[in-house]
């Protein structure tokens, strides 16, 4: 069987660690039977300082033909923060409406995590997070003078919404950012997340705000109370995102799934990655589970460790993994994981994690793993 992927390096550290990740998947394939026909897609910082591109109507066209997109890293010294996070990634995201952004918090053996007393059995749960709604609907301003008048829109398959401001002050320089959060926007995320659940230990907890910013996140914990009618064998739970940050401290071994809208999912999965071990070890993927979905490293790009062939391609390896289970490939996918968790049992990682091994090095010791693990 044949699986067409497309593939993104990016910026900085992004090639080589795709590299590495795309030679680990290729092995899997070998043992499990089936092909990545894999089609590489120049989308980054160079192409953007040579001609002005960050995502074309032509990437778009190209990259709609593929279930997956295997994605290394964004962002360069070179542009200002935000140009490219923006216009690429963000713009991969609500183009293909992957309003899922998944992401596993499991500690493997071996890794050293912050909390001292918490065993691979304790740190094992999955974070289900909005991806296109809430304050990153890219919708607000930031203004000197008395008045500024203004139509702000969000436009998605489920809806479209316009905002007509007029907004008057004495303030010297005024800035406001306007959060979304829809009823199907919310329903959709939320019945992933039970179903989810549902597979795992059938215990789900909800993350927002609501004591505070109680229109937005009402409506999010109105949302979810109406779908858990649905699911009577789930248990359910509601945490403030300032409490379950706590709680992701003293008690990760509460957690099974946690859902969460598209800011606080943001904040607490970087949390989660330094309880896993760091972010050389958090991967994610965006899901559109009837579309195109991209699966990446959560870490960012690193430019000066660019083309010393020293990164960590473990995340990026670990998102592979994710890959293959979107496709299918469910077999292929622990094969990777437990490759994962072998190299770093045998020591064989790069500097940071206490190693000396090269990125395109452990690349090619993962692949090597995975073929007899």
């Amino acid at each position: 069987m044949q699986h067409r992927v497309a593939a993104i390096g990016g910026d900085g550290i992004g090639p080589e660690i795709v590299a590495a990740g795309k030679e680990v998947l290729d092995a899997a394939g070998e043992r499990f039977g089936f092909d990545i026909a894999w089609t590489d897609f120049d989308i980054g910082a160079e192409r953007y300082l040579a001609t002005g591109d960050l995502l074309t109507e032509e990437d778009i066209r190209e990259l709609s033909k593929f279930s997956a997109i295997y994605f290394g890293s964004i962002g360069d010294t070179r542009v200002k923060p935000g140009v490219l996070e923006k216009g690429i990634l963000l713009a991969i995201r609500f183009h293909f409406d992957q309003y899922i952004n998944l992401r596993p918090i499991k500690l493997l053996e071996g890794v050293t995590t912050p909390l001292a007393n918490k065993r691979p059995e304790d740190i094992d749960f999955v974070v289900v997070r909005e991806n296109t709604e809430d304050f990153y609907v890219g919708i607000g301003s930031r203004f000197k003078g008395v008045r500024e008048e203004k139509t702000l829109e969000v436009v998605r398959d489920l809806y479209s919404v316009k905002f007509g401001l007029d907004v008057e002050t004495d303030a010297d320089e005024l800035a406001y950012q306007i959060g979304v959060i829809t009823r199907p926007g919310a329903e959709r995320v939320i019945r992933y997340a039970f179903d989810l659940a549902g597979r795992r230990q059938k215990k789900l907890t909800s993350v927002d705000k609501a004591n505070v910013l109680s229109d937005v996140y009402g409506l999010w914990r109105d949302v979810f109370t109406d779908v858990a009618a649905g699911y009577p064998d789930i248990a359910t739970e509601f945490n403030f995102v300032d409490a379950v940050t706590m709680w992701f401290v003293k008690n990760p071994e509460w957690f099974d799934v946690v859902v969460t809208p598209n800011m606080f999912g943001d904040i607490i999965t970087d949390l989660g990655a330094m309880i896993q071990g760091g972010l050389g070890l958090a991967p994610g993927g965006n899901i559109n589970p009837e579309g195109t979905s991209m699966f990446e490293p959560i870490h960012g790009s690193a430019p000066k460790y660019r083309g010393l062939d020293v990164a960590n391609p473990l995340a990026t390896v670990w998102a592979g993994s994710m890959l293959l289970d979107h496709i299918g490939e469910h077999d292929a996918a622990a094969a990777v994981l437990r490759a994962i968790e072998q190299s770093i049992l045998d020591g064989f990682v790069t500097r940071d994690m206490g190693g000396a091994k090269k990125t395109s090095e452990v690349g090619q010791y993962l692949a090597a793993l995975v073929r007899t693990v």
